[in-house]
């Protein structure tokens, strides 16, 4: 034990030296200038529009871009290397330090292939670099021979909790155990997802619950496997799983009813991705909260509005909660169509006219036939209302009932059919004795 600590310590000694300050300096100028040209050149607009397109191509340039500082680190540090070796001078710290990033390197490539392979949206995106850093340390501790020590020096720190003692290796050994099986577990979930999707027999929604069972499944699995295979007894968690659920019952309600329902609207095949559906719980043609079903996702839904705005409902508010589908049995709906006429036009020629408007509209239906009523006797006019049929309310409604002003407008302008403006009469009554007392009345 202490030898080794003597050669560690001897190995770090030898930094204080000219050429191993000289070495540093190099090491040091060479991140920088990497860590900047690695920025820039992911900042670009090129590398931006390369990481959200798809395709072989951009893949494999888009891990050039992310491996960028490490190649470019890599390619000048055995450059200074070659010309030191020229020169005769000593290099152990640069030829180390090849080794080391050709390592991280091989490392990062291997964690950006496992991200691409359990798909863009894997909860890993984003950690690219952390984990490769966190995997690339362990490693390079037993490159240098320094992983015994430092887990020897890390383990003498602890507590004893009863019968167990819990150090700070004895921690990050578990954490480090648990994340390598969870991540294994989403790879191995995410391929069977994918290969569920392929199944064009299978209803949508049945293979998108099929999906997310069992990466629940999967991910609970690994999660107690990699417990046990850092050393941790299982029977010691009775009372943390009592906590849990006692959590659950109260604290975690919500998120665990949302999780249900998520479950129950893919089951009963509801709401599907695709479908229509306007969240305002209120009846008739209405497009508040309008929108297309984009994913079901374990804890919301998401919809996509007319403006392009996608909103996380939770998946509880669509079992508690109405919700109209407008795609759910039938796309067709009836839309309605209110017009008021004056009381000095044919109310029947402004019936007709009405029908006339839609007969060239394209996504009008003439099957059931639009037809038009008169409603009621206003204060001031007919109360007409005109109503049709579409088929494809998905594309909007507003804009259907937009056309039909017009043409309407056009139509009564050319038959000479008015629409009357509201007016109301307004009396003033005076008292004039009243006034005239006021006035004789003196003031005090």
């Amino acid at each position: 034990m202490h030898t080794r600590l003597d050669q560690i310590i001897a190995q770090l000694e030898l930094l204080t030296r000219p050429v191993m300050l000289l070495q540093l300096f190099i090491l040091a100028t060479i991140v920088v200038i990497a860590l900047v040209l690695g920025r820039t050149l992911r900042n670009s607009t090129s590398a931006k529009q390369i990481a959200i397109t798809a395709g072989a191509s951009n893949r494999l340039l888009e891990a050039l871009v992310i491996t960028s500082p490490h190649s470019i680190s890599l390619v000048l540090i055995a450059a200074s290397a070659g010309v030191m070796h020229s020169l005769r001078t000593q290099s152990i710290l640069l030829d180390t330090s090849i080794s080391l990033l050709a390592l991280l390197l091989l490392v990062r490539i291997i964690v950006y292939v496992f991200r691409i392979s359990v798909g863009n949206r894997a909860p890993i995106k984003g950690w690219g670099n952390t984990i490769s850093l966190i995997i690339w340390v362990v490693l390079a501790l037993h490159v240098l021979g320094w992983f015994e020590p430092v887990v020897t020096a890390l383990d003498g720190i602890g507590v004893q909790a009863g019968n167990a003692r819990i150090s700070v290796w004895s921690v990050v050994k578990l954490i480090f155990t648990v994340s390598i099986f969870v991540l294994v577990a989403v790879w191995v979930a995410r391929w069977i997802e994918r290969r569920l999707m392929t199944m064009s027999a299978v209803a949508i929604n049945m293979r998108i619950g099929l999906a997310k069972f069992i990466q629940a499944g999967l991910v609970a699995i690994s999660i107690l496997m990699g417990l046990n295979a850092a050393g941790l007894d299982l029977t010691t968690l009775t009372v943390l799983t009592g906590a849990i659920g006692i959590g659950l019952g109260f604290g975690l309600q919500s998120i665990a009813a949302n999780f249900v329902s998520g479950f129950v609207l893919l089951m009963d095949r509801s709401i599907k991705p695709g479908d229509v559906i306007s969240l305002s719980g209120t009846s008739g043609t209405t497009t508040d909260a309008f929108g297309w079903v984009q994913e079901l996702r374990g804890r919301y839904v998401v919809v996509r509005d007319r403006d392009g705005i996608e909103m996380l409902v939770p998946n509880q508010q669509l079992i508690t909660n109405p919700v109209i589908n407008w795609s759910y049995t039938d796309p067709r709906i009836r839309m309605k169509l209110p017009v008021r006429v004056s009381y000095d036009c044919d109310p029947e020629l402004a019936m007709s006219l009405l029908i006339e408007a839609t007969h060239n509209h394209p996504r009008i239906l003439q099957e059931p036939l639009p037809g038009s009523r008169l409603m009621a006797f206003g204060d001031y006019g007919f109360e007409l209302e005109l109503r049709f049929w579409i088929t494809d309310p998905q594309e909007g409604m507003s804009n259907v009932r937009s056309d039909m002003n017009r043409t309407i407008w056009q139509l009564f302008k050319e038959n000479g059919i008015t629409i009357p403006v509201p007016q109301r009469e307004v009396m003033l009554k005076s008292d004039k004795s009243q006034l005239t007392t006021n006035i004789n009345k003196p003031p005090f």
